[in-house]
C-alpha cells in the first residue's frame, strides 16, 4: 500500500536509483527536497541540468570538466612531464588534497576486470598512449586502486609504456590492498606517492 501520493513516490525512487542511497536516505532526501523553498529547487533542477548537460572529458586527460581542458592541464605551475594515472575523477581529487603531486593526471574510467567484462578497450589506456607519443614526458606514475583489478590495470599499462623507455612507476604499499584512493586519508597517500617504485 503507497503511503504518500504519486508525485512523492517518484521523487523517493529517483533518489533511490542514487548509488549508496537505500529507501530511508531517499525518503528523507525527497522530504528535505519538498520542504525547501521553490526558488532553492529550481535552482538545484536547473544545476542538475546544467551541469549534465555542460560537463565532459577534458581532453588531455580525461577527468570531468566544463570546458576543454580542466585546470590542472591548463596550468603552467604543473609539472606535464610527469603523469599520475588514476582509475577516477574521484581518486585525482584525493591526490589533490594532498598538496604534493604537482604533475598532471591521466584518468582510466575504471579498471581491466574480465570478470565484469571490462577489458582494455573500454577504459582510458590508448588515450594514454597517444598522450605519451605527443608530449615528453619523463615518468608515469601508476595509481592505480591496489585490488586484483587494479594491480592488473598496473601490470598491464606498465608492459605497453616500458618500450617507450619511459619511466614507469607505481604507487608505494601505503594503500591498504582492498582500498579505494578517494576513502584513504592524505598522509597516507603521501607516504604512498613518496615511495613508489619502478616497475
Amino acid at each position: 500500500m503507497d503511503y504518500y501520493s504519486k508525485a512523492i513516490n517518484q521523487l523517493i525512487e529517483e533518489f533511490s536509483r542514487l548509488p549508496g542511497i537505500g529507501a530511508k536516505s531517499a525518503q528523507r532526501l525527497a522530504f528535505h527536497v519538498i520542504h525547501m523553498p521553490k526558488e532553492q529547487v529550481e535552482h538545484f533542477a536547473e544545476t542538475l541540468v546544467e551541469a549534465r548537460n555542460n560537463v565532459r572529458y577534458c581532453e588531455s586527460c580525461f577527468t570531468l570538466t566544463d570546458q576543454e581542458h580542466c585546470p590542472i592541464c591548463r596550468s603552467p605551475k604543473r609539472d606535464h612531464s610527469v603523469i599520475m594515472v588514476v582509475e577516477s575523477t574521484r581518486d585525482l581529487a584525493a591526490y589533490e588534497k594532498t598538496g604534493k603531486f604537482e604533475g598532471v593526471y591521466h584518468v582510466l574510467h575504471g579498471a581491466i576486470s574480465p570478470m565484469l567484462g571490462v577489458g582494455p578497450a573500454d577504459i582510458r589506456i590508448k588515450e594514454l598512449l597517444v598522450r605519451l607519443q605527443k608530449e615528453d614526458v619523463k615518468e608515469v606514475i601508476i595509481a592505480t586502486n591496489s585490488s586484483l583489478e587494479g594491480e592488473a590495470t598496473a601490470m598491464y599499462i606498465s608492459r605497453l609504456i616500458k618500450p617507450a623507455g619511459i619511466k614507469t612507476t607505481r604507487i608505494a604499499s601505503g594503500v591498504p590492498v582492498g582500498g579505494d584512493l578517494e576513502y584513504i586519508d592524505e598522509v597516507t597517500l603521501t607516504r604512498a606517492l613518496d615511495g613508489r617504485i619502478e616497475l
